[in-house]
């Protein structure tokens, strides 16, 4: 028999696993997913949750409580980063794993163990656009919860996503509420680790923008901060925002945005998806990565305090 009702649905996904198990060996990379995985479901418990089924590297849970839900969340995050270390002694940051979540609200149906209904397809779509370590909510989510909680989540945009005729609102949550101490938000931000500015540089261009020249519009209009002369580039085509003390890439075309950080192979798509911008890396705009004629702007995320040159 069915059972209908008011819930958040929660999808969490580990990424990194494939190098992990290149790094380790089958049998060391199967422990540490497996106990990551164990980790999660043990956090979703006491939060509230049921964990409805593990898919692959990840897992499906069901909240009654939305503001439980979006704790969850947030300890799933914080709790993965604080175990970063594998057996065999190898440093974390090697062989990090890295978690995305997704958290809708909305009516489920449960039916034989397993749960179904517009909140679980919301979760699963905005998963997708989710980068690593990133959260994502819903607007309908974002409604039910305290304006405290409320506070700690940006707004995206309103994101057509597939199957859906109507656009969803989705939020992304900061890494810290805002509001937190003086002290502590004062000691985060003035480290030499933080980023000041970003480096965007290709065949026509190399150029410095501060985080005060946010945001900045990449495209092929003559308007766009970032010009990119290639047909296949949208006037609008991406932009960059700067927003407590990180640096966001935005899709905003037809053809999509493809991010491809140096220290990682793995290749992010973005398609009215937003992720955030670290390290050195390559933006491809409008084609493949695999296509070798792809528009494409080399970034460096810049803290002017070690490039003195700046």
């Amino acid at each position: 028999m069915s059972n209908t009702k008011q819930c958040a649905v929660l999808f969490a996904d580990l990424r990194g696993s494939t190098a992990l198990y290149l790094k380790l060996g089958n049998s060391e990379a199967a422990t540490v997913v497996t106990h990551s995985l164990a980790m999660l479901g043990q956090i979703v418990a006491r939060n509230g949750g049921r964990v409805i089924k593990t898919l692959g590297d990840g897992l499906m849970a069901v909240f009654r409580d939305p503001e439980r839900a979006v704790e969850s969340a947030a300890s799933l995050q914080e709790s993965l980063e604080r175990s970063a270390v594998v057996p065999g002694g190898l440093p974390g940051r090697e062989t990090a794993i890295k978690l995305k979540t997704a958290v809708a609200w909305g009516e489920i149906v449960e039916l034989d163990n397993d749960c179904f209904g517009d909140a679980v397809n919301v979760a699963a779509r905005i998963l997708d656009l989710a980068g690593d370590n990133e959260t994502l909510i819903t607007g309908p989510l974002h409604r039910q919860l305290p304006s405290d909680l409320q506070s700690r989540f940006r707004s995206i945009d309103k994101l057509h996503l597939r199957g859906r005729k109507e656009p969803v609102a989705v939020l992304r949550m900061e890494n810290r509420r805002f509001g937190d101490t003086v002290t502590t938000m004062h000691i985060e931000l003035s480290g030499a680790d933080m980023p000041d500015g970003i480096r965007l540089i290709n065949d026509d261009a190399d150029q410095v923008f501060t985080s005060a020249e946010m945001p900045l519009e990449l495209g092929r209009s003559p308007q766009a901060g970032f010009c990119i002369n290639d047909s296949r580039v949208s006037r609008t085509h991406a932009r960059i925002e700067s927003h407590s003390g990180h640096f966001y890439l935005s899709d905003q075309s037809y053809n999509g945005t493809h991010v491809q950080f140096d220290h990682d192979e793995q290749i992010l798509t973005l398609r009215r998806g937003t992720c955030t911008l670290h390290g050195t890396g390559t933006i491809y705009l409008g084609t493949s990565p695999n296509d070798p004629s792809a528009a494409r702007v080399r970034f460096e995320v810049l803290s002017f305090d070690s490039v003195g040159q700046y």
